[in-house]
């Protein structure tokens, strides 16, 4: 089965419309389970294993994030935190109709918003796409925040 770059594009957008609708558990389904989301600390870093990430989760603690969000006794989120993906068309840097392997990079603006706190963060989405069994799957995706090295505070949701 064949994809079009649209279908790839369009994928991108479903994700942050999820995460932006609170769709956690769909949006797990979209993983494949080995599967790495990876947030960097440094500017350009090249090493999620030696280096120390903002976050570095496998599916086991991405599972633990949704567990989490969707929770009922979660304090920390009641109210519950909200966000919002204000994204650039995304870039579909690797196309390999052959292998399924697609990649993707995708410039945004990611706001995050609980009672009066709001804060926003510029960022760039890599995302490793496969396609496995006609639908495609997050292999591995990476979020570059611009300002990474300076002070923040706690991301609670999904960039």
């Amino acid at each position: 089965m064949s994809i079009s770059r649209d279908q790839i594009i369009d994928f991108i957008y479903d994700e942050a419309r999820m995460l932006d609708e609170g769709r956690y558990n769909e949006w797990l389904e979209l993983w494949l389970p080995e599967g790495f989301y990876w947030m960097p600390l440094d500017y350009k870093q090249t090493d999620p294993d030696l280096v120390t990430s903002l976050m570095y989760e496998d599916d086991f603690m991405r599972r633990l994030r949704v567990e989490r969000l969707n929770g009922e006794r979660t304090f920390s989120q009641k109210p519950k935190s909200r966000c919002h993906h204000v994204i650039q068309r995304p870039f579909v840097d690797k196309f390999d109709d052959k292998t399924g392997e697609f990649e993707t990079n995708t410039s945004m603006h990611y706001v995050e918003t609980r009672l009066d706190e709001q804060f926003l963060l510029a960022l760039v989405a890599t995302h490793e796409l496969k396609l496995v069994d006609g639908q495609l799957r997050i292999a591995n995706k990476r979020v570059d925040i611009l300002n990474c090295d300076a002070a923040f505070g706690n991301i609670q949701l999904l960039p």
